[in-house]
């Protein structure tokens, strides 16, 4: 992962590995350790190998967007790329994210794929379950549940078991974007509160609600992140709605591929 990036940017890789306390370079193209197994280096790797692409692509076609976007850890570096925050603060937020959200193991996701989030949201209800939550509405027919890991592999068995749906495990280590991660919220907000957030930056749709990012709101924003759903369908809504057509997406279609 970022194979040639590194050596292109030097300061970004010494700041990162000075923060993890190990070679980026060495995590992210080797991982002899398996260290990328456990989120607490999975996070910082992700940010710093997304940050080093869209340097790469501002220097070969520029960056002037007129709205940025991020799903989950990627909402980082859609505020750095549009300058609300730095990436000095940024990725010490990561870091610390990635710490806290490691602390919280045992749980599960998986996507259901080929139904509305209505009728996932009716199958937890009618489950009777209580630590099972929607964790990512992704798309109109793409819904991630998270949350205990044998709760979570019982509603997607209900799921999978309608016509046309498909339910996919996702190999994560803990129940992200559920209630069951609220408390890394107090300490994340700590180091939150320790950022600048620039109100006169490019504009961020805020995955958390969907609408724009507020700086003055940041770190109530970002407190949240891990412990509510992604709104990645009402983010596209807002960006639809602003006037935006063509999407730019950073190494891949992944996300592009959800846009209806």
């Amino acid at each position: 992962m970022g194979a040639g990036l590194f050596a292109a940017f030097p300061d970004v890789t010494h700041l990162a590995s000075d923060l993890l306390g190990l070679s980026i370079e060495e995590l992210c193209t080797n991982d002899a350790g398996r260290q990328l197994r456990d989120t607490r280096y999975a996070q910082p790797a992700v940010f710093v190998v997304n940050m080093l692409m869209h340097l790469r692509h501002a220097q070969e076609h520029g960056s002037a967007y007129d709205y940025y976007a991020g799903h989950s850890l990627g909402e980082y570096n859609a505020l750095v790329a549009a300058g609300v925050l730095t990436f000095d603060d940024a990725l010490r937020v990561v870091v610390r994210r990635g710490e806290l959200m490691s602390e919280i193991a045992g749980g599960g996701m998986s996507a259901i794929l080929g139904v509305g989030t209505t009728v996932v949201e009716r199958a937890i209800r009618d489950s009777g379950l209580t630590h099972v939550f929607v964790a990512n509405r992704n798309a109109q027919t793409q819904t991630t549940i998270a949350g205990d890991r044998h709760e979570v592999s019982l509603v997607a068995k209900a799921l999978a078991d309608l016509p046309t749906v498909r339910a996919v495990p996702l190999n994560v280590s803990g129940p992200f974007h559920t209630p069951l991660m609220s408390a890394v919220e107090p300490a994340l907000r700590t180091v939150l509160a320790e950022c600048e957030f620039a109100v006169d930056a490019s504009p961020v749709v805020s995955s958390v609600t969907g609408a724009l990012f507020t700086p003055e709101d940041g770190v109530d924003l970002l407190g949240r992140q891990p412990s509510v759903p992604v709104e990645w369908v009402r983010a596209i809504a807002t960006l639809r709605a602003a006037g935006v057509t063509y999407f730019d997406e950073a190494n891949g279609k992944t996300l592009t591929a959800l846009l209806h």
